[in-house]
């Protein structure tokens, strides 16, 4: 369950260079480790780590405490967002580019029309969607999680959680969210898509539009699918009606919030 989140929070290994004098900060759900006390791997790469000594066979109910304990403070936090929107996008996404003035302007665009904001919380087009939302005085929310080289939230989050496993975070996005919002982004944005697409296609959720937005960067992987997936019979020819594709800001709002 994407986005990137960067799937969410896209390009997962990009750091932020530390300024001069700053420690290096690494934030493990809710806990920040500076200095020495930095540790290596992530919680997710653990869990699924089946090489070395078997105890940890013996530690997986307690791992199942956290996961839970996840699960309710992400519930708890956004019960009450109203109603809302995800965008995804690449974390690579310079400020000041075209792609980032479009993520901006959509986090705008959507606050104007009553709808909050959700994105993985980094930097990059994440962050033009939150401070579009948050400059327009709507509600931007980032769902930041836990990485070998942590980015943190960016300062344009108005409500941030840090989650340590990208499933509980996957559910967060869709459970809160009444369609994606995706821009040119990679791994991360690409997973969060195919999630959701997955979803829809499986009637996991109901109605859940799904809006790429920049016909350049899409059209390619929309011909695969048609000419490729489709045609040899891997996916049906509605599989095609799971998702849109424009260029136009306002088109896009409209797609992805109408009733």
């Amino acid at each position: 369950m994407s986005g990137s989140a960067h799937a969410p929070g896209d390009e997962p290994y990009a750091e932020r260079p530390v300024e001069a004098g700053q420690p290096r900060e690494q934030r493990l759900g809710p806990v920040v480790r500076r200095r020495q006390q930095v540790t290596t791997g992530t919680a997710d790469q653990r869990l699924l780590d089946s090489r070395g000594p078997s105890d940890w066979v013996h530690q997986d109910p307690w791992r199942v405490l956290r996961i839970q304990s996840e699960f309710v403070e992400g519930f708890g936090a956004l019960a009450e967002l109203g109603p809302a929107v995800c965008v995804f996008g690449s974390a690579r996404t310079a400020p000041g580019s075209v792609e980032y003035e479009l993520a901006r302007r959509i986090g705008q665009g959507l606050a104007e029309s009553g709808f909050a904001v959700i994105t993985g919380g980094g930097p990059g087009a994440m962050e033009a969607a939150n401070l579009g939302a948050s400059e327009t005085g709507g509600v931007s929310v980032g769902l930041g999680i836990e990485l070998p080289f942590e980015q943190g939230l960016n300062p344009y989050v108005d409500v941030g959680i840090n989650f340590r496993y990208f499933f509980v975070r996957k559910t967060m996005f869709v459970k809160y969210a009444q369609g994606f919002l995706v821009l040119p982004g990679g791994l991360g944005t690409m997973d969060e898509l195919f999630e959701a697409l997955t979803l829809v296609q499986t009637q996991k959720v109901t109605r859940f539009p799904i809006v790429l937005v920049g016909s350049a960067y899409w059209g390619g992987l929309a011909d695969w699918l048609r000419n490729t997936v489709i045609a040899q019979g891997k996916a049906s020819a509605r599989d095609e009606e799971l998702f849109q594709i424009t260029d136009d800001v306002d088109e896009a709002i409209r797609l992805v919030t109408k009733p």
